[in-house]
């Protein structure tokens, strides 16, 4: 087992490879142990080289409810009036401090998500 950091893109394949190569190995052998090893350096890597953005405040709100199965009427029971949601919905008006807690407790989205600016 030989680990070293990852600095290139040549080096991530690399060890993109190693990883898909072992990654059926038993925790506790040394391959189980390399796999975590790898598994820490590609990450590292990645949040690095391709970092993710935190999604826009309404997508994450309209990707909740579509999981949940929300409609508007739903939405509505959360923060008010069908017309106060289709507002925020299409950008028109701005979530407030009480819709932002009353969204991260009935749709369980980070408040630092919904805090962003859209």
């Amino acid at each position: 087992m030989i680990i070293k950091p990852i600095k290139t893109h040549q080096d991530y394949q690399e060890a993109m490879q190693r990883l898909e190569n072992i990654f059926d190995a038993k925790p506790g052998s040394p391959q189980g142990d390399e796999l975590e090893l790898l598994s820490i350096l590609i990450d590292k890597y990645e949040n690095e080289h391709f970092p993710i953005e935190a999604p826009d405040p309404i997508a994450a709100i309209k990707f909740r409810m579509e999981q949940m199965g929300y409609k508007q009427n739903d939405l509505a029971k959360v923060i008010g009036f069908k017309s106060r949601v289709s507002e925020i919905l299409n950008k028109k008006r701005k979530l407030t401090l009480d819709m932002i807690r009353q969204l991260h407790q009935a749709l369980n989205i980070p408040t630092d998500i919904l805090i962003q600016e859209y």
